[in-house]
């Protein structure tokens, strides 16, 4: 069952009486026509200054009337604003239109003892911050939009009633475009009860055209909920949720840690009965004063571990200001997914892997959550025969490389040089194995060798384009080919040492000799 909640934010065109003796404001916004009202407080209205006339007509009603241009990104910021702050009521909050937002309610009602409790609760709360709203409650948001503009502020609409709900309420609450609107009144349609009576294909014959037609019909069917409506909410909606109400605001920090284990616990639960787990995590702490902190934690695989992600909030929790109290801690669980649970092995024996993975995940969400997500890396290999291009590195997402593709690579180094340094070789045949290399000023004698690994270039990366009519195709400029040899000095340590190029290969002068990595 849908619930909304239109709410709007403080702007000169409310209802709400002004203040006695309060002097005749407006906002003025710049149109194809010159300056005219974008929106204008009682005082002003009782003048007869109102939103779209003119600037001129509007001085001539008022001449004391005060008047600021509008400002529409200050204001869709301030909404923003507002929105966030209403996630403490329910987690769906959208913006509707320039000067509304729109609650999903269902299932959080019941949290404060019901609906007309819950909207009386969000009215003391606006009262609080000074923030001038009309509310109302509906089963569909276009039905809670019409209410919160047109009706008596406060009514609460439940499913079925929308079409006695809104019979008396204004064709221009339907969210209609202007177009439409003047079509319907020049028919003397002018409240919405009138348009239920009408036959669809008689009401597409009174419009010339048939889009405005189709608007009519859209806007009303999703007021009735006829139509489904879809919203797009301020922060995409957790996958699983929980929250807890502090009956006093809170104002020790030592307190906040019992309460993110019962949360914590009770999520695991959650995620536990329904065989998944979460790899992002959400605390949230609300203060009294409408402000709030947000501790987040990501774990590299799917975990509902209590004890883990207890484990990694407890360095981040720190930072949270519990400032004039917090009253409400809310927990969610995002990117969740099935978790594969697997038995552990009796011994090192029976596993079929050397390393315990899930032990390495854990050590890398622990680190993640210490030093930055970002921190934790791993060598992944690619299909490719080169040194430089057969690995990569790339963010740890819980997963490990396959041992076939690690053997692949069992006769090179674990870590190469960023880039090959230069090395002199004095070889017995020209192009045999070195028997003493000068690498960093240091000579060293070579006790034993192994190679080569011939790697030819790549040669269909380096295709000419194809040669435009009458010109003679050119011979593709090849890389040389590179002799890699696994090298063991006479202190016994390895090198995997590389030859560039062969002699008279016709790609250049004579071979240069690299040094690319070092053997464990």
């Amino acid at each position: 069952m849908h619930r909304a909640v239109i709410g709007r934010p403080s702007t000169p065109s409310q209802d709400a009486p002004d203040k006695p003796g309060q002097i005749p404001f407006a906002l003025l916004e710049a149109g194809a026509k010159g300056l005219r009202i974008a929106a204008a407080n009682q005082t002003a209205k009782a003048f007869g200054v109102a939103p779209g006339l003119s600037f001129s007509d509007a001085k001539a009603r008022a001449p004391a009337l005060v008047t600021e241009d509008i400002d529409r990104a200050a204001d869709a910021e301030a909404l923003e604003k507002l929105g966030a702050w209403l996630i403490r009521f329910t987690p769906l909050v959208s913006i509707d239109g320039e000067d509304g937002l729109i609650l999903e309610m269902t299932g959080c009602a019941h949290l404060y003892g019901g609906e007309p409790e819950m909207l009386a609760l969000l009215k003391a709360r606006l009262e609080t911050a000074h923030i001038p709203h009309r509310l109302a409650l509906a089963s569909t948001p276009a039905a809670a939009h019409a209410l919160a503009r047109a009706a008596a502020e406060g009514t609460i609409l439940v499913d079925g009633e929308e079409h006695e709900g809104l019979l008396q309420l204004p064709v221009s609450a339907l969210r209609l475009s202007d177009a439409a609107e003047t079509g319907l009144r020049r028919f003397g349609l002018t409240r919405i009860g009138q348009l239920y009576g009408i036959d669809r294909r008689a009401l597409g014959q009174r419009f010339q055209s048939r889009s405005l037609a189709d608007n009519v019909c859209l806007r009303l069917d999703q007021a009735l909920g006829l139509r489904t409506e879809p919203l797009e909410y301020l922060r995409p909606p957790p996958d699983q949720s929980v929250r807890l109400s502090c009956p006093d605001p809170i104002t020790d920090a030592s307190a906040i840690w019992p309460h993110l284990e019962q949360l914590v616990e009770e999520l695991c639960a959650i995620l536990s009965e329904r065989g998944e787990g979460g790899q992002s995590f959400l605390f949230h702490a609300c203060r009294a004063d409408g402000t709030s902190d947000t501790v987040s934690v990501a774990t590299a695989r799917p975990s509902r571990q209590a004890s883990h992600l207890l484990r990694l909030f407890r360095d981040r929790i720190e930072t949270l200001d519990p400032g004039y109290g917090i009253d409400l801690f809310v927990l969610e669980a995002r990117r969740t997914g099935p978790l594969n649970v697997a038995a552990t092995s009796f011994s090192g024996s029976f596993a079929t892997r050397e390393n315990d993975e899930a032990a390495l995940a854990s050590l890398a969400d622990r680190i993640g959550a210490r030093l930055g997500e970002s921190m934790v890396r791993i060598t992944r290999f690619r299909d490719s025969h080169l040194p430089m291009q057969a690995e990569f590195e790339t963010d740890f997402d819980g997963t490990f490389p396959s041992p076939d593709a690690a053997m692949r690579n069992r006769n090179r180094p674990l870590r190469l040089f960023a880039t090959p340094e230069p090395v002199t070789v004095l070889a017995s045949v020209p192009d045999g194995p070195p028997l003493r290399f000068v690498w960093r000023r240091v000579s060293r004698n070579v006790a034993r060798a192994d190679g080569p690994e011939r790697i030819a270039p790549e040669w269909w990366q380096y295709l000419p384009a194809a040669p435009e009519q009458g010109v003679e195709a050119s011979a593709p400029n090849l890389p040389r080919t590179q002799d890699y040899y696994r090298i063991e000095d006479a202190e016994g340590r390895r090198y995997w040492i590389f030859r560039d190029g062969l002699y008279e290969d016709g790609r250049g002068g004579p071979p240069q000799w690299f040094i690319h990595g070092l053997f464990a």
